[in-house]
């Protein structure tokens, strides 16, 4: 039988081997068992989407950090950053409904703030900006194009 702290330790190693021993207990009709490791199987994958989604939403606000205070430099790469990191974050929260707008509201700042210290970082300068808007992060279009 294993234990809470087996099941933290298995799910946290593999979540496809926690969720194969899950199948197995079900199999052999051990119910109880099942149920804790399916417990501690969610919480696992409801905690590695929300590190997922602030990793996303850091590195886009840096990308678009390093957009505004950097307008000399602006590459492709760029773009197709925060294009990737906005497609990587609606993923994210259509897989987990719960990580929705109001989620990203409570980790705004936080994430704002590690954005813009790697920012400063990647660019050797200090960043200006005290804050971004949802319409910049989310709606505003970041392009190249000479016809926008």
């Amino acid at each position: 039988m294993r234990t809470s702290e087996d099941w933290e330790w298995l799910a946290a190693s593999s979540e496809y081997l926690a969720a194969i021993a899950v199948q197995e207990l079900l199999e052999e009709k051990k119910l109880m068992e099942a149920t804790e490791g399916l417990a501690v199987l969610i919480e696992s994958i409801g905690k590695s989407k929300k590190l997922a989604l602030k990793s996303q939403l850091t590195r886009l606000m840096m990308h678009i950090i390093k957009w505004k205070c950097q307008p000399e430099k602006r590459t492709p790469s760029w773009e197709t950053t925060i294009i990737s990191a906005r497609d990587e974050i609606a993923d994210i929260q259509e897989e987990v409904p719960s990580l929705n707008r109001n989620y990203l509201e409570s980790i705004w700042e936080t994430s704002f703030k590690k954005a813009v210290r790697q920012a400063e970082s990647e660019m050797s300068k200090r960043c200006q900006l005290i804050s971004l808007s949802w319409q910049e992060v989310f709606e505003q279009e970041y392009t190249l194009f000479d016809d926008h």
